[in-house]
């Protein structure tokens, strides 16, 4: 069988989507993975993350017009814009994570156990004032991680890099977080926020995990599991196909994970999409090892900008993720508006541009023949897609649509 096609190079309807000849379609979870992330790990990040305040179960949306349209049976999105407020997924791996590093320090500071409980309740406010967190960001991982420090009782300092959008750094800054812009890509934001949290005394909260640094990463991925477990448990039967938004790969584990260990060698194949400008696990998966690529990563789809995988991540993905797609963002756009402006029959959906890599590989894949058949994309296939955020910056999504979200969501 083929192994990696590429179509109309220049063109906005280009890609190129490489197998994974490593992938393990035995489903087999090892005990380096269960290590990472593992059903008594998931079980209190579910029982922490569902007693929250303002938690709800984010909507499985069915899109029967645009799966027919596709050529498959049904297409199914999990719509994340609503989630405690923050329009994106990522409040439930940034918060979860500021939490349980709040725990522990306390419980260190204190000399005595703190409860999950004590930390919701801000039972010791002043010395959670006095722990600071940080992280590097493009914008969601950052409002979440703002979210959780103001909720919790910590303070906050968000480093963004070049492109980020003055919007998206308000919306942190809603949250009293300081946010400080520094130079480069966001790969060298993340190095600005380690270099200055060791001379600080900060405490880095980052979704992307490296040697020496695994823990809090490890608990990011785990609150991102639910958002998956959510999904499936509103599936009338598993999936076929997941096609899955990359970035460092932290929310593309966390779903195989769940998969895996839910399904096993029955899980679903699963696709990794690249934006075409920062396609660290296209040049991953082909080299059969963690590949960093370099750049200004410059990409509409800012939250997935990033130019190395995470090592947690790729411990998951490299098994249980079947193949990538590397996608242009006017596929992206394309895409966006494809939901805002649906098929007669289907709701719209407000999705901003890091959520709809999946339905753009989609849409590419699905008029491709030589592309479907090396995904076994059939007639008969049910698709699960997540659509991670919505208009987290409402200027940028207006100017690409046409209309505001708002205007989409009114009756």
């Amino acid at each position: 069988m083929t192994q990696e096609i590429t179509r109309a190079p220049g063109t906005p309807e280009a890609f190129t989507l490489c197998l994974n000849r490593l992938a393990d379609p035995t489903g087999t979870w090892r005990a380096e993975q269960d290590a990472i992330l593992n059903d008594r790990a998931f079980e209190t990040a579910q029982n922490t993350i569902t007693d929250w305040p303002g938690y709800a179960e984010t909507p499985l949306v069915s899109l029967p017009a645009l799966a027919e349209s596709l050529g498959i049976k049904a297409l199914k999105i999990k719509d994340e814009s609503s989630r405690f407020g923050l329009g994106s997924f990522k409040a439930l791996g940034g918060a979860y994570a500021v939490a349980r590093l709040l725990q522990s320090e306390l419980s260190r500071r204190l000399g005595q156990p703190v409860s999950m409980a004590d930390v919701t309740a801000r039972a010791y406010p002043d010395e959670a004032a006095k722990i600071t967190v940080c992280c590097a960001t493009d914008g969601n991982h950052g409002r979440s991680v703002a979210w959780g420090a103001q909720t919790f009782g910590a303070r906050c300092v968000i480093f963004i890099h070049a492109t980020v959008s003055e919007g998206r750094k308000q919306a942190i800054e809603a949250y009293d977080a300081e946010v400080r812009r520094c130079p480069g890509n966001y790969d060298d934001s993340v190095r600005t926020a380690d270099e200055t949290a060791a001379r600080e005394g900060w405490f880095v909260v980052s979704d992307t995990s490296y040697p020496g640094y695994m823990d809090v990463p490890r608990d990011v991925m785990q609150g991102y599991e639910l958002m998956a477990a959510e999904a499936f448990d509103a599936l009338p039967a598993p999936p076929t196909h997941i096609l899955l938004q990359t970035g460092v790969g932290g929310m593309a584990a966390a779903v195989a994970a769940q998969a895996v260990r839910r399904w096993g060698a029955q899980r679903p194949r699963i696709i990794l999409c690249d934006p075409d400008q920062s396609v660290c696990w296209l040049a991953s998966i082909r080299a059969g090892h963690p590949e960093a690529v370099t750049g200004d990563l410059d990409t509409l789809m800012a939250g997935l900008a990033c130019g190395e995988v995470s090592a947690l991540a790729w411990e998951i993905l490299r098994d249980h993720a079947d193949a990538v797609i590397a996608l242009t963002d006017a596929s992206a756009i394309a895409a966006m508006r494809c939901l805002a402006n649906p098929l007669p029959g289907d709701p719209p959906l407000v999705a901003g541009e890091s959520a709809v890599a999946g339905l753009a590989a989609l849409t590419l894949i699905s008029a491709d023949e030589e592309a479907r058949d090396m995904l076994a994309l059939e007639p008969s296939s049910i698709v699960l897609l997540f659509s991670t955020e919505g208009d987290t910056d409402p200027a940028l999504y207006e100017k690409l649509i046409g209309k505001s979200a708002a205007s989409l969501r009114s009756p």
